[in-house]
């Protein structure tokens, strides 16, 4: 499991924005939506890479499971967690797809500096992050993530 120990999501800088936001308000369980069947089977954490312009880590989150079926079944069950405020929306967003992946996640924590592309790209020697993600090493979290907190911390 140590090679996939974490999983690296691409989002859009409007859904982070709204994800904090809804963290803030003391949400406890998030969902992350993806079109069709995709995703992270298993992981420890989930870390969410914001693309153009930032491209960077911006934060993480603890991996709950990973639930796929129906679009309209998992609005019902689980359209609360999303950062969608609408069921329009999230419709919208699936641009007709039948079915979609929800990653649950709670704990979000927002990284007080963010990884750049160029520092975690030559850390995972990657020219550019794949747009279904990518799964990084225990090792890779450690030198992006916790490295990146005990400077911050000072440790």
């Amino acid at each position: 499991m140590s090679e996939r120990y974490a999983y690296i999501l691409i989002n859009d800088e409007k859904w982070w924005n709204r994800r904090l936001s809804q963290n803030r308000t003391g949400k406890p369980l998030h969902a992350f939506v993806r079109k069709g069947i995709v995703g992270p089977k298993k992981a420890e954490l989930i870390l969410f890479y914001v693309k153009h312009p930032h491209r960077e880590i911006r934060g993480y989150g603890e991996f709950v499971e990973r639930v796929i079926g129906a679009a309209d079944e998992l609005w019902t069950a689980y359209g609360h967690e999303t950062v969608f405020e609408s069921r329009q929306e999230y419709v919208e967003f699936l641009q007709g797809r039948t079915k979609a992946t929800f990653i649950r996640f709670q704990n979000l924590q927002e990284l007080p500096q963010p990884v750049p592309m160029k520092v975690f790209s030559k850390i995972l020697d990657i020219g550019r992050m794949p747009r279904s993600g990518k799964y990084i090493s225990r090792e890779a979290v450690n030198q992006l993530v916790h490295r990146e907190l005990a400077r911050f911390e000072g440790v």
